[in-house]
C-alpha cells in the first residue's frame, strides 16, 4: 500500500460511528451505478476498479445494477437491501434521495453515497475536492497551450461540474493570467451525461474558435471530447479515472478522483467490521483527487510543466494556495 492510499484511508476512517457489521455475517456488497453504464471509462468505471481489486482479493460476489434512468435509482437500491445485500455503494449524487428514503426503511444495512451527503446513521458520505485537482490540470494545460485559448466541456449543468470548471479556471489564470478559457455544458438533464456525440461536437466548436486544450467532466459524454481532439491533433484532459492511455499522444493528463479507493474501502472496512457512518471531504492533502504523470503521457509533460505543477500542489496542501470552491463561495461565478 503506497503512502497515497494510507492517508486517503486514514481520512475515511475519522468518521462518526455506527452499528458494525457483525464478523459473522456473510458479506454480501452491491453497487448501484450511475447513468452512463458501468464502463464509462470514467466515473463509475472508478468505482467499478475498486470494487473488482475487492472482490478479487476476498473472492466474495458482488451485486451490481446499471440504471438506464433515475426513476430506477430508489427501486434498485430497494431491492438490493430486501435482498440482503450489505453494504450497499450508491454512485452519485442524484441518489440522495432516493438513498435517503430506503436508508430510513432499512436502519440496519450500511450504505455508502460517492459525492452527495445524507445523513443518516447508517450512510457513509464520500466527497472530493475537484476543484482542487482540476486546479492542477488548469496549469497544465495553460502550459501546454500555443495559441492562449483551453476549453471546458462538462456534462450536466450542475454545481457540481461547475466546480471542476471554477477550479480549471483558477489554474489557468495562476499559469497564464492572459490565457481565455472557453467552457459549455452538455445540457441540463441526465442525458447530458451519456452522449459522446454532442461532446464531440461541443469541442469541435471550441477547436475552431482556436482551443487546443480541452478538459472533459462530462461522464461517458467525455468520451466524444476526447476523441475529437485526437482527431483534431488537439491535446485532451481526463477525469476521475486515468483516461490517459485512451488515445496516447494527445491526452496530456487526468483529473482523478479516487473514487475506487472509497468503494474498495467502504467493503473492506465492512468486512472487517470497522464500517463508520459520517461525511468524508477528500482533497490533495488526503490524496482524494491529484492529476496523472504516467508512460502514456510523460512524453507531453515538460520538465518545468511538472515542476510548476507539483509545486502548486504543495502549495495547496499547506494553505499556501487556496482555491476557491463554487458550491461554497463566490468564486467563478
Amino acid at each position: 500500500m503506497n503512502r497515497r492510499n494510507v492517508s486517503l484511508f486514514a481520512v475515511l476512517a475519522i468518521v462518526a460511528v455506527t452499528p458494525s457489521l457483525h464478523a459473522q455475517t456473510p458479506l454480501k456488497p452491491a453497487i448501484v451505478y450511475a447513468n452512463g453504464g458501468k464502463f464509462d471509462k470514467s466515473f463509475n468505471e472508478g468505482v467499478s476498479t475498486g470494487a473488482q481489486k475487492f472482490v478479487a482479493e476476498t473472492k466474495v460476489t458482488l451485486a451490481e445494477f446499471e440504471p438506464t434512468n433515475e426513476t430506477q435509482y430508489e427501486q434498485a437500491l430497494r431491492r438490493f437491501a430486501q435482498r440482503g445485500q450489505d453494504p450497499i455503494i450508491a454512485v452519485g449524487f442524484a441518489q440522495a434521495t432516493a438513498l435517503g428514503k430506503v436508508a430510513r426503511e432499512f436502519p440496519a444495512v450500511h450504505f455508502t453515497i460517492i459525492d452527495s451527503v445524507v445523513d443518516l446513521p447508517n450512510v457513509q458520505s464520500v466527497l472530493f475536492k475537484e476543484h482542487e485537482g482540476s486546479f492542477l490540470v488548469g496549469i497544465a494545460a495553460a502550459l501546454a497551450s500555443k495559441s492562449g485559448k483551453v476549453g471546458f466541456v462538462g456534462g450536466m449543468d450542475i454545481p457540481l461540474i461547475r466546480r471542476f470548471q471554477c477550479g480549471y479556471e483558477q489554474g489557468i489564470k495562476y499559469a497564464n493570467p492572459k490565457a481565455e478559457l472557453i467552457a459549455n455544458m452538455t445540457g441540463t438533464t441526465p442525458a447530458a451525461w451519456t452522449d459522446p456525440g454532442r461532446g464531440a461536437e461541443l469541442a469541435k466548436g471550441q477547436f475552431d474558435r482556436g482551443v487546443d486544450v480541452v478538459y472533459a467532466a462530462a461522464g461517458s459524454t467525455g468520451t466524444g471530447v476526447l476523441q475529437a481532439a485526437k482527431d483534431r491533433g488537439k491535446y485532451a484532459i481526463g477525469v476521475d479515472s486515468n483516461q490517459d492511455h485512451l488515445h496516447p499522444g494527445t491526452m496530456l493528463t487526468s483529473m482523478i478522483k479516487r473514487v475506487d479507493l472509497a468503494a474498495y474501502q467502504s467493503f473492506k472496512t465492512a468486512q472487517a467490521g470497522t464500517w463508520k457512518a459520517g461525511t468524508s471531504v477528500l482533497g490533495l492533502k488526503e490524496a482524494g483527487v491529484d492529476w496523472t504523470l504516467d508512460p502514456y503521457n510523460e512524453k507531453l509533460i515538460t520538465a518545468d510543466m511538472k515542476a510548476r505543477v507539483e509545486a502548486a500542489k504543495a502549495d495547496i496542501i499547506s494553505g499556501k494556495i487556496a482555491v476557491h470552491d463554487y458550491m461554497s463561495d463566490n468564486a467563478c461565478k
